[in-house]
C-alpha cells in the first residue's frame, strides 16, 4: 500500500532533494517549510509518517512534534543537525519514534522511513514494494508493472528482479545471485542464470545492447540501473 508522507523542511534545495527522491521511491510525498503549515496539513491530510526537522520558522520542530501528538499516531522522525544525546532523549520523549541526524544520505532516509512504517503497520501490513523508474516491483504479491500495465514473469524470475533492484548499482556474481534470489531452491551451474536473465530482459523490454535495469558488469555478473 502506498504511503503519505509529510516532509517539514525550510531550505528549499533540501526538501526539494528529499521530495524527488521519495517520489522516485513510491511514496506519496507532501511538503511543508514552517511549523504552522505542518501542522494544518498534518491535521487535513492525515500522512501515515512525517519527516521533521528541528529547526523551523514560527514553531519549532519540537513543538510540532508535541502537538501532533495531541491529534495523530503517526510515525515521526526527527531531522537535526543537533548531534548531543540529550538532544534526541528530548524528541523521543515527547513522541518522535526515530532521529536521524544531518547530514544523511537520501537512501538512509528511505531505509528508515520502510523501517518505521514496517512497525506502524505491523507484519500483516508491510511496506513491501519498490519503484524503480517505471517499474512497480511487489513483493507481497510477486507482481511487476511497468508503466502501469503487469509483466508475467516466472517466479525465478521475479526473485532475481526483486534481488537485483533492492540493491540498484550493486554487482551480484551469478553464484551470489543463485544464492541470494533463490537460496536453495536451485542449486543447478551458474550460468543458467544468463537464460534468466535473457528471458527477463525480453519480458522488461530491455535492450541487449543497451539494458536499462539489467546491466551487465563484464567479468563479474550483473546490476540494476542505477539511474532507474
Amino acid at each position: 500500500m502506498e504511503a503519505k508522507l509529510l516532509l517539514v523542511e525550510d531550505e528549499p534545495f533540501m526538501l526539494e532533494e528529499m521530495q524527488t527522491y521519495l517520489q522516485r521511491e513510491g511514496f506519496r510525498v507532501l511538503t511543508a517549510c514552517t511549523g504552522k503549515e505542518a501542522l494544518a496539513i498534518a491535521r487535513s491530510d492525515r500522512p501515515e509518517l512525517v519527516v521533521l526537522d528541528w529547526m523551523l520558522p514560527e514553531k519549532s520542530g519540537i513543538d510540532v512534534c508535541r502537538e501532533l501528538r495531541q491529534f495523530s499516531n503517526c510515525g515521526i522522525i526527527m531531522v537535526t543537525a543537533r548531534s548531543d544525546e540529550a538532544d534526541k532523549i528530548v524528541g523521543l520523549e515527547i513522541g518522535a519514534d526515530d532521529y536521524l541526524t544531518k547530514p544523511f544520505s537520501l537512501r538512509e532516509l528511505a531505509t528508515r522511513i520502510r523501517a518505521l512504517l514496517r512497525r506502524l503497520r505491523g507484519p500483516e501490513d508491510r511496506l513491501m514494494f519498490l519503484k524503480r523508474d517505471n517499474l512497480t516491483i511487489s513483493e507481497a504479491k510477486c507482481q511487476v508493472f511497468k508503466d502501469g500495465q503487469e509483466i508475467q514473469l516466472t517466479p525465478t524470475e521475479f526473485k532475481i528482479l526483486y534481488t537485483l533492484a533492492a540493491h540498484p548499482g550493486m554487482v551480484f556474481s551469478r553464484l551470489q545471485l543463485l544464492k541470494t534470489a533463490l537460496q536453495d531452491e536451485y542449486t543447478g551451474y551458474e550460468r543458467t542464470m544468463d537464460s534468466h536473465i535473457r528471458n527477463l530482459r525480453r519480458k522488461l523490454g530491455d535492450d541487449p545492447a543497451s539494458p536499462r535495469y539489467v546491466q551487465t558488469v563484464y567479468g563479474f555478473g550483473y546490476r540494476f540501473g542505477e539511474q532507474s
